[in-house]
């Protein structure tokens, strides 16, 4: 259920102007179990609103969400916005860093407003491995009427989630995990929860329409792609892009891209296969959906369209640098995005973060500058606030790989509030790696093979590079970000390769102001207080 109603918001703080019009929205969204069968197994899967992808999360630049989730499973359940950049106010991200789990039973309402932003994108659940069950769905967020988009407006818009999946049910994918088995190849891949040629997007001729797709898997690198038709990449993650043509289009874990396609203008009693065509995999899976005509009625004609080679990682990387930021058009404001001369700012700081493998305490696990992180009992962020000061150690991580033996523990980085960071990632692993950073979107200015040194930052892209908040990292190969840090409040960076993500390879960044010992402190206009209706865990103080 949603409600809708809007009044005029204008605080005039010293440090905010007043803004238009914001629209809140109320949505009611029971979290649940059904029996379903997909890709030919009975599987458990986890449904919103009996929904399956959950329901369309839709909403304009600076709306107020609130979202009343009740948790009708037999675990705890939390949900995260997958680049969705809330203002100041990490209290709402609903990742174990920051939130206590919704008890079975219980429910909780997220509440927060979007910064400037628009894009696509999509959620999903962040504990206990439940993404392989399901409980994803996709995110709109829309221009305001004052700040069209750099392209007409289409005919009509299509979500398209894609992803690997596991017949396995989560909780034996978890139990492997637990006891250091790595996860099986996948079963398949779907489109929005369906299996081959069970998804059906209807054209209408010489219409055009906006495909938002979004890689929701576990593990699994997708190339996409529509027979006989052509995409225009427009949008990615809140970016609006130098518009290029594309035959096909890799989509990494985590990714998610906005594409105009325009059908045909002669109407054809043929269907034309969509395609999700795994990659960097022993084995190629492809999921099939269908572009239907009025009056298609035959099958698509001919085989499906191949995909790159599955191992042409050259393509792929001239592909992602070939995405380039249009600096002419604006996104969330008026102002064009080439207006934030991101090369003309002094980088604050400069972090390496390698990622790496080892079998160690009797099991996999997975690293980053030599520390598995391990969840305390107590949340992050609550243990910030009540100043629990034995729940982390901040100076436990470290800005370059150490040569020390790795170990257990809680990283948490100290990064001060409007500072410039120039951020490395290392990948000397032959897996591809996918990155994610909450809360803020970064610039994508190098990627190399090899190791890194000093001497790449000549290569940087240091005009147009895209803004975004996944990047994939290639085997034995670096990916450099310059990122700044204007969001204030606990933030997760993890691995969006489920795998390494629940072995340990994640951290979080506390941004915070000069001189703030922890973020009770920060001024309200910096950073949005704790919730009335937050929950308790831990050793978080009775009320």
């Amino acid at each position: 259920m949603r409600i809708y109603y809007t009044f005029f918001m204008c605080l005039c703080l010293v440090l905010n102007p007043c803004e238009a019009a914001s629209t809140f929205i109320s949505h009611q969204w029971v979290v649940s179990y059904s029996q379903r069968s997909l890709l030919g197994a009975e599987k458990q899967i986890i449904v919103i609103n009996g929904m399956f992808p959950g329901p369309l999360l839709n909403g304009t630049t600076n709306d107020v969400f609130n979202i009343n989730v009740h948790n009708n499973l037999t675990e705890p359940f939390l949900i995260t916005w997958n680049g969705v950049q809330m203002r100041r106010n990490s209290w709402q991200d609903g990742v174990r860093g920051t939130n206590c789990p919704i008890p079975p039973g219980k429910n909780w309402t997220y509440n927060f407003q979007i910064k400037d932003q628009i894009g696509s994108y999509f959620y999903f659940p962040f504990l206990l491995l439940q993404k392989a069950a399901g409980g994803f769905g996709p995110i709109r967020l829309n221009n305001l009427d004052s700040v069209p988009p750099p392209f007409p407006r289409p005919d009509g818009e299509f979500d398209v989630l894609i992803g690997d999946w596991f017949n396995s049910d989560h909780r034996d994918l978890r139990a492997s995990l637990d006891t250091g088995i790595s996860l099986p190849m996948p079963d398949g891949i779907l489109i929005n929860g369906l299996g081959p040629k069970e998804a059906v997007f209807d054209f209408e001729p010489g219409k055009t329409y906006r495909l938002r797709i979004s890689n929701v898997g576990l593990k699994t690198s997708l190339n996409f792609r529509i027979q006989g038709h052509d995409m225009l990449l427009v949008e990615t993650e809140g970016s609006y892009v130098q518009k290029q043509h594309y035959d096909s289009l890799d989509v990494h874990v985590g990714q998610s891209y906005s594409v105009l396609v325009t059908a045909k203008e002669k109407i054809s009693n043929t269907s034309y296969y969509m395609i999700a065509t795994s990659r960097f995999t022993e084995f190629n899976m492809s999921g099939l959906g269908l572009v239907r005509y009025p009056n298609s009625t035959h099958n698509p004609v001919g085989p499906v369209p191949p995909a790159p080679g599955p191992y042409d990682y050259a393509f792929s990387v001239q592909q992602a640098q070939s995405i380039r930021l249009d600096l002419n058009v604006g996104a969330a404001r008026q102002n064009a995005q080439g207006s934030f001369h991101y090369a003309d700012i002094n980088v604050s700081r400069t972090l390496v973060l390698r990622n790496d493998v080892v079998l160690n305490w009797e099991k996999l696990r997975y690293t980053v500058n030599g520390i598995s992180f391990v969840h305390p009992e107590t949340p992050l962020k609550l243990a910030d606030h009540f100043q629990l000061n034995d729940t982390f150690t901040p100076d436990l991580f470290r800005d370059f790989p150490p040569e020390t033996p790795p170990s257990l523990g809680t990283a948490v980085v100290d990064v001060l509030y409007e500072s410039f960071l120039h951020i490395v990632l290392e990948n000397p692993l032959e897996d591809l790696q996918s990155w994610h950073m909450d809360g803020h979107n970064f610039f994508v200015v190098g990627m190399g093979f090899g190791a890194w040194s000093w001497s790449n930052g000549v290569t940087y892209n240091l005009v147009d590079a895209i803004s975004r908040s996944t990047v994939q990292v290639y085997p034995y190969s670096w990916t450099a970000i310059l990122v700044a840090m204007d969001n204030q409040g606990m933030w997760n960076v993890r691995s969006q390769t489920v795998e390494n993500w629940f072995l340990g390879q994640e951290l979080y960044f506390r941004v915070k102001g000069e001189g703030q010992e922890n973020p009770k402190n920060i001024p309200v206009r910096d950073e949005s207080p704790i919730p009335e209706n937050f929950l308790r865990c831990g050793k978080v103080p009775p009320p």
